[in-house]
């Protein structure tokens, strides 16, 4: 990088900085030919393990539609619990 970059702001909360980053390109605001890689070997998963007890006959309709999508049955019920928790809020 050519130029000094700009001074990055003060945020007020960890959503104003997320719409900033949202709309400018951090390329005007930071060096990263001075970037270094970083390892975090000690974060830990932010999920959590629930028990859920359906009956048998919508499970096995979800492991259907798991298996027709190439997925892990799990996998596509966390995305559509997903989904129609977007649809909610």
């Amino acid at each position: 990088m050519n130029k000094k970059p700009k001074a990055v702001p003060q945020f007020k909360s960890e959503a104003a900085e997320r719409s900033f980053w949202e709309a400018h390109d951090s390329a005007e605001l930071v060096d990263w030919s001075k970037a270094e890689r970083v390892v975090l070997s000690k974060l830990k998963p932010t999920t959590q393990s629930i028990s859920l007890r359906l009956p048998l006959h919508l499970l096995e309709r979800i492991k259907s539609a798991a298996n027709a999508r190439d997925v892990p049955y799990q996998s596509l019920i966390k995305v559509w619990l997903e989904e129609k928790a977007k649809k909610s809020a």
